[in-house]
């Protein structure tokens, strides 16, 4: 091949190199293949080790140098300014209302927001279109020089071709220093990358990275390039330094350019002079934000003209024209107040740690699961630490980390219970959970909490749900659904704030109960809705029912020596006054209505098909709530059949036996 013709080719490699670049980093195009980048950058090395007066210096190649002995100091041009943190709304509206003042003229300032980037600011210079300089944020003023660690970012262009001056004079390109920019933004490391590179320290006994931040900030302060190239880390930009006199006008401008220069910036931007549209944005983004491939913290907001930024200026070492709006801590610090145990469905004794109510990824929560003892044992918790509790979006808090150095000595060590909490039966350990021996626990009944459930009328709170709370330890027992929080559901799998909000607010709805339903929903053998009503009908007050004796509860019309036996002997037994305390003293608050109607008494009722107006449900309702009762069957004791449309084989029972038959209408009139 003729020396022209070489030349022609290196040329044209890098152009479709750095188009590959950019198409595969900025334009996400998945046509692009590392195949082909890969075969098109080794004919690159090829043609340039054998024509070295073709080469040129910071070419496409990304090859590792040597290892550093130590980082040189860099002076930045213009200072690398730190944000001012926003931690609510509230604050960013005082934020505004400081801006107007210092520009009280100008009636409709235009905002842009982005993505905060949890990763680590840089500096990257340009001279001629050619990557001659990379640096840390350091001080503001001085940064470390960790050029050839930036070298080995693939996103990180080493050539602008839009900046350079064509043409080669002896092998490197001209670079006469006034073709200056310094472009500025985040080097990143995915979750995913995070995660493997975890794993891999883990296996071989190295340190874990705490999160992606950390694991990309240690990748660029190794002296070794090859450490930074093997780590796979990102680049995003956000700002030009230094325009080399480019006409731009606004922030978004900036970003505009950045794209145009072939640097990767996230789409997630809003550009509105309205300060609700900005918190709708902050908002869709916390939507979204937990399933970004890379870990962003908050939202940055400025003033989108330039000139504005200007006049509005610098204090210290924050910009008055933006601030970080910054998005709950996943993680805080509390005191463990007490452990408890809860018994879940299959019986296995799960401990829960109850600490002082605290603010944690935009919750307040008061206790969380310690999943199970050797969980206790291995992070040394104990009653009085100082903890760190993590609640990472949809996740239900957990107990992540004890601070020693906050105990004070009076803190004390944990031991598991050898009752259950539930029946008092022997607990037994198996692997590394222990267990309630008891097949017939009330803890682990699944039934029992449904219908208690079922009772009180929380249909929000089905079957399902009920496992999930228990198996997570959040509940033993229908008591303990009246000390749930929102928290507490919000952390659950396909749950969000909404549905949690919405059980919360129907549970504590219904802790003032009608005293038939409190009774009913005991689940006393022998004891349905209609006995529960005769009950409650006929002491009023539930202290005095459970002190009744046998043969006061017998003379109950309709209830005979077996029943009054099992209403007796439920009341007396120590387990079950236990579990009554506990709902009473969670708040659950039995009333008997005054002045019931009798209009309904001694009248039994069958309800069959579909009513106009009425659910069954209702129907139902009305007539205990007047002194009637209602039956499942019909019989000649059966004072009415209420039918409605598509009744029933009780329609027809009701026929044979000469039963009078009505329908909705008429029953309203004998209400």
């Amino acid at each position: 091949m003729q020396n022209k013709n070489i030349e022609k080719r290196i040329i044209n490699l890098r152009k479709q190199i750095e188009d590959l670049r950019y198409k595969y980093h900025v334009e996400n195009d998945p046509h692009v293949t590392d195949d082909v980048y890969d075969a098109l950058t080794r004919e690159l090395h090829a043609l340039e080790n054998e024509n070295p007066q073709y080469k040129i210096e910071n070419s496409i190649d990304r090859v590792a140098g040597t290892a550093l002995d130590k980082f040189e100091k860099v002076k930045h041009k213009s200072r690398m300014l730190s944000l001012n943190d926003a931690f609510s709304k509230e604050e960013v509206i005082d934020w505004q209302k400081r801006i107007k003042k210092i520009i009280p003229n100008e009636n409709h300032i235009e905002y842009f927001a982005e993505l905060k980037f949890d990763g680590l600011a840089v500096s990257l210079i340009y001279e001629n279109g050619i990557f001659v300089c990379g640096a840390t944020r350091g001080d503001g003023f001085i940064g470390e020089d960790i050029t050839e660690n930036l070298k080995m970012i693939k996103s990180i262009p080493l050539t602008i071709p839009s900046l350079r001056k064509e043409g080669i004079e002896g092998g490197r390109m001209k670079a006469e220093g006034e073709n200056r920019m310094e472009i500025r933004g985040e080097v990143v490391m995915s979750r995913d990358t995070w995660k493997q590179l975890n794993k891999f320290n883990e296996k071989n006994n190295l340190p874990l990275f705490a999160n992606t931040r950390n694991a990309a900030a240690g990748s660029l302060r190794q002296l070794d390039p090859k450490v930074a190239k093997e780590r796979a880390l990102d680049f995003f930009g956000w700002d030009i330094a230094d325009t080399n006199g480019a006409p731009l006008v606004t922030h978004s401008d900036k970003h505009k350019m950045l794209r145009d220069l072939g640097f990767i910036l996230d789409n997630h931007e809003k550009k509105t002079n309205n300060i609700n549209e900005l918190f709708s944005f902050i908002d869709e983004v916390e939507k979204i934000r937990e399933k970004f491939p890379y870990g962003t913290d908050g939202v940055v907001i400025c003033v989108n003209d330039l000139s504005l930024q200007e006049e509005i200026g610098v204090v210290g070492k924050a910009p008055r024209y933006a601030i970080a709006y910054k998005y709950p801590a996943e993680k805080a610090t509390t005191t463990v107040m007490g452990i408890t145990v809860n018994v879940g469905r299959t019986g296995v004794l799960t401990p829960l740690a109850h600490f002082s109510p605290t603010l944690v990824a935009g919750s307040t929560v008061s206790k969380a699961t310690l999943h199970n003892m050797d969980q206790i044992e291995r992070l040394d918790i104990r009653v009085g630490d100082t903890v760190v509790i993590q609640k990472a979006g949809d996740v239900i808090p957990e107990v992540v980390e004890v601070l020693p150095k906050m105990r004070t000595g009076k803190e004390k060590k944990y031991k598991m219970p050898e009752a259950c909490p539930a029946c008092d039966s022997k607990v037994i350990k198996k692997d590394i959970f222990y267990y309630c021996t008891n097949k017939n626990c009330p803890g682990k009944d699944r039934r029992s909490m449904q219908h208690f459930v079922n009772a009180f009328e929380i249909y929000e709170i089905g079957p399902k749900i009920l496992d999930r709370l228990k198996d997570e330890g959040l509940i033993s027992d229908g008591a303990d659904l009246f000390t749930l929080e929102i928290a507490d559901l919000s952390g659950l799998e396909r749950f969000g704030e909404k549905s949690a909000q919405n059980i919360i607010s129907s549970v504590a709805m219904h802790k003032k109960v009608e005293l038939w339903r409190f009774i009913y929903a005991l689940g006393i053998l022998h004891v349905g809705e209609q006995t529960a009503h005769d009950i409650a009908d006929t002491f009023g007050v539930l202290s005095k029912i459970m002190n009744a004796t046998e043969e006061k509860i017998n003379e109950i019309e309709n209830i005979g020596p077996v029943v009054s036996r099992s209403v007796y002997e439920f009341f007396q037994d120590k387990k079950n006054q236990k579990f009554i305390a506990k709902l009473l003293e969670n708040g659950v608050s039995p009333f008997q209505t005054k002045g019931m109607s009798k209009k309904l008494a001694g009248k039994t009722f069958v309800l069959t098909g579909t009513l106009p107006t009425l659910s069954r449900d209702d129907a139902k309702k009305k007539i205990l709530a007047s002194g009637g009762k209602v039956s499942s069957s019909v019989s000649k004791n059966t004072t009415y059949v209420l039918s409605g449309e598509n009744p029933g084989s009780k329609y027809d029972d009701a026929k044979k036996l000469g039963v009078k038959i009505i329908d909705e209408a008429e029953f309203l009139k004998i209400l």
